[in-house]
């Protein structure tokens, strides 16, 4: 796992944005596969940034993303498809018919992930997965305990991981009780993986994810056993293992 520790979020976030920008090549077809939540709104809005300097042409992009929350209308201001549509794609020139999200309004949710999953390996894998990281170790939404050979499922949302969400709502009784999302294997097969993190309340994942214990009880842990992983932390996050 490579390290680059940051001074603060908004170099970390454009260190995240370097890493997007190098996959993507003009002469070639380009699949990102993006998260969404806090953490990765500002690579997102550096990655805008680019566009509109005309540093990226984002015309060859795919995306694939992690997840999204059941029940929700696409059209719902907290859908991940509208944090993603007004947070990157309507401000860039991609094709948002390439843009590809789980549908948690599907009414067979086991035929959903089984079409999410042939998804990925039809349009995919990404040749960069960005990714933040839970405070209990979740990738995407994968809760610890998640099978690190879990493909996309359904998943019932920890409580920790819908207090963290709750701010995005008008209650904690207005999150969601389950998503779907790539599993574990899912995000794996990515060709390169990076993760980001910021501020002292990630500090304990962190920590515990640089401990180099490998375990389904923290998610997250299963990225060292990829070849290609690259964790962007700044001070913050980073002060208890320099501790």
């Amino acid at each position: 796992m490579n390290i680059i520790v940051t001074k603060d979020e908004q170099e970390m976030s454009q260190k995240a944005a370097d890493l997007l920008q190098q996959r993507n090549k003009p002469e070639s077809e380009c699949v990102l596969g993006l998260a969404t939540g806090g953490t990765p709104l500002g690579t997102y809005q550096e990655l805008i940034r680019r566009y509109e300097s005309g540093e990226m042409d984002f015309s060859n992009v795919t995306t694939l993303n992690l997840d999204e929350y059941v029940g929700v209308p696409k059209s719902h201001p907290q859908s991940y498809r509208s944090f993603m549509q007004e947070n990157l794609f309507k401000h860039v020139n991609m094709d948002t018919r390439k843009a590809h999200i789980p549908d948690g309004q599907a009414v067979d949710l086991k035929e959903e992930c089984a079409r999410y999953e042939a998804l990925i390996e039809e349009v995919g894998p990404p040749d960069i997965q960005l990714l933040g990281i839970g405070h209990n170790g979740h990738i995407g939404f994968n809760e610890p305990g998640s099978s690190f050979e879990s493909e996309t499922h359904v998943v019932e949302l920890a409580d920790s991981t819908r207090e963290a969400n709750a701010r995005f709502f008008t209650s904690i009784e207005e999150v969601p009780t389950k998503a779907i999302t790539m599993g574990i294997q899912s995000i794996m097969k990515a060709k390169k993986i990076v993760l980001i993190a910021s501020g002292e309340k990630k500090a304990d994942a962190i920590q515990k994810l640089l401990s180099q214990d490998v375990s389904e009880d923290f998610p997250a842990s299963a990225l060292h056993r990829h070849p290609d992983v690259t964790l962007i932390v700044d001070l913050a996050a980073y002060q208890t293992v320099q501790n």
